[in-house]
């Protein structure tokens, strides 16, 4: 029943063998793993996958197989797959979308646990149950101006919380860029020093001890000049920001080859108590965020990448993250950033000219002091003069 897997996984050109497949097979023969396709998932990309840099292409061929097997939620209260069946949509006017009550977020999560414990069946197109199509706070598919998006995908971008299994693709630190433009901005943010081993020549100073040495050669060696500029780089990931990836990750692999004093780690829409170094195992492998605080000094440049937009309670209210329940707001965690790294920036992918209609994005902005820029080629050089002040 694998065989079609293995040539899907071929396909995708995955560097899988015959012998990867047979240990597999000879693994699930042995009952190594339970009935549980989380552990045959995990089981098939540690004997398949050789090489982390082809998860996100397992991850994809994987779901291209066995879509639709597991369809299942981090909660108690589990939600039936039929219940968010999108079946119909409505096309609201502007008109009624701006007489949609807004619950304000307490309330919301509130009204959530109440119907996980009251409703019975499917519903659709409705304004009050947990389904699709409506205006229902709840569900997805529908349209309203505060919910918690439960499966499905996001449309209207206004849900304040996301309930579903989240995995983002790391962004590629050795892609090709297109243009030499984005270095060039970056190369104004530069110091250099010679540091490390005495490993080049220094011709001024072995020209002036050959000549005061009879003209017999008196090599000379100094330390390699390097740009000594150290860079923290914070870049969020998924939702959204998937409308920015070639961009971001042009950028990224720009930056990895500029600044070699330069460490990353990835968020998603605001900063809260931890960070992720790889975003394939978001829960398994996090940093907690006072950790890296403490780790790098004052001196440090703190570069931010994001496109600032979601929910304000994201950013203003604990809990307001749509992946867990923050014990402090974003707000809190950024001003202490900011705090510990006075050079900092904010590079937004997004058009300059739709900052004023996202209130995230102006609460974020305003929490920046005012440095956010765009990710374009003069928001680059300006926030380079900025951070080389």
């Amino acid at each position: 029943m694998l065989i079609d897997f293995f040539f899907t996984l071929k396909d995708a050109k995955i560097p899988v063998t015959i012998k990867e497949f047979l240990t597999l097979l000879e693994a699930m023969q042995h009952s190594v793993i339970g009935a549980s396709m989380d552990e045959f998932y995990y089981l098939a990309r540690l004997t398949l996958v050789k090489d982390e840099a082809h998860f996100d292409k397992f991850d994809r061929a994987f779901a291209l197989y066995f879509k639709g097997i597991n369809a299942a939620f981090e909660s108690s209260g589990a939600i039936p797959l039929d219940w968010l069946v999108q079946r119909m949509q409505r096309e609201l006017s502007e008109e009624q979308k701006a007489q949609l009550e807004k619950f304000g977020y307490d309330k919301l999560m509130d009204r959530l646990a109440e119907l996980l414990r009251e409703q019975k069946e499917r519903h659709e197109g409705g304004s009050k149950w947990i389904g699709t199509g409506g205006t229902s706070p709840f569900g997805n598919g529908g349209t309203n101006p505060e919910g918690v998006r439960i499966g499905g995908k996001g449309g209207n971008r206004t849900a304040v919380k996301v309930w579903e299994a989240r995995a983002y693709k790391d962004y590629d630190g050795g892609r090709e860029i297109g243009t030499r433009n984005i270095k060039v901005a970056l190369r104004r943010l530069r110091k250099f020093a010679r540091q490390g081993a005495e490993d080049e020549l220094a011709l001024d100073a072995t020209i002036r001890a050959t000549a005061n040495n009879a003209g017999y050669l008196d090599i000379k060696m100094q330390p390699e000049r390097k740009n000594n500029i150290k860079v923290l780089m914070l870049f969020d990931v998924g939702g959204t920001m998937d409308d920015h990836i070639e961009r971001t990750e042009e950028l990224f692999s720009a930056a990895k080859s500029e600044f070699k004093n330069m460490e990353f780690f990835y968020f998603h829409n605001c900063v809260y108590d931890y960070l992720w170094k790889n975003n394939r195992r978001r829960h398994a492998e996090r940093f907690p965020t006072w950790d890296i605080l403490r780790k790098y000094p004052p001196d440090t440049k703190l570069i931010f990448v994001g496109d600032a937009t979601m929910s304000p309670y994201e950013v203003l209210q604990p809990g307001g993250s749509v992946e867990y329940n923050n014990a402090e707001a974003g707000s809190a965690w950024l001003a202490r950033f900011t705090s510990a790294f006075p050079k900092f920036a904010w590079l937004n992918p997004e058009p300059e000219g739709v900052w004023q209609y996202r209130q995230s994005v102006a609460l974020i902005g305003q929490l920046m002091n005012g440095r956010m820029f765009p990710l374009t080629m003069d928001g680059l050089e300006r926030a380079m003069r900025t951070l080389s002040k």
